[in-house]
């Protein structure tokens, strides 16, 4: 069982449900190690300060703000604790949208479970569920992570609900920027794109990864 990320609860009008944040996700990726090629040794990255060159441990690294080149105001983490953020204990629902509204580059990093703190927190957090599942709704929330105000998107996935962060909207570029110039084709060219994406299509991502997983399954027998 993950360990929760962070407790507190949900709240929508008058609605308030305990509740715990695990991650949604989790990487399989194969890691590979820097090594020199003469000898084999592991190539190592050590943190030094700039000013006497001193190589530093964790705990005596801190965080700090830039204010100019030469000027960094220190920061603690009791700093931080003690901002207020009024989504520090809880994930306050803004508004509910349409699911279709939201783009997929608004999608941001992270994707987390929510899970009912304890038997009295079961009801509303169904109830909240099947809510969102009957009106094909997503709610638009704020919630606080390590410190830093958030946007997300809360939505049923299966029977659990599933916070998925956002970008905000000044974080997203203009498409404008990399638009191609205006260029001309033929009906006959689109066809043959569509019956390629017809070729190519699958039922759902599912189904798409098992795939990839048969065709590694198979090379690594061929090896």
């Amino acid at each position: 069982m993950p360990r929760p990320l962070w407790s507190g609860a949900v709240s929508f009008g008058l609605v308030t449900v305990p509740i715990k944040l695990e991650n949604a996700t989790e990487r399989h990726d194969v890691s590979l190690r820097q090594v020199h090629v003469e000898d084999g040794g592991r190539i190592r990255y050590r943190k030094t300060c700039d000013i006497d060159g001193q190589v530093l441990t964790e705990d005596e690294i801190g965080k700090g703000y830039e204010i100019s080149k030469d000027h960094v105001i220190p920061i603690t983490d009791e700093d931080l604790a003690d901002m207020p953020l009024p989504t520090a204990k809880a994930i306050e629902i803004v508004a509910f949208i349409d699911r279709s509204s939201v783009d997929a580059v608004q999608y941001g990093a992270g994707s987390y479970y929510l899970t009912a703190d304890g038997p009295v927190a079961a009801k509303p957090y169904v109830l909240l569920r099947k809510a969102l599942e009957r009106n094909e709704k997503v709610a638009v929330a704020k919630f606080a992570l390590r410190g830093r105000e958030r946007l997300g998107l809360l939505r049923p996935l299966g029977d659990a609900l599933l916070l998925s962060g956002l970008h905000w909207a000044d974080e997203i570029r203009s498409s404008e920027e990399v638009t191609p110039p205006a260029t001309e084709l033929t009906d006959d060219e689109i066809d043959g794109a569509l019956e390629l994406m017809e070729t190519m299509t699958v039922d759902s991502l599912t189904d798409l990864g098992r795939f990839f997983q048969i065709i590694g399954s198979l090379v690594d027998m061929c090896r």
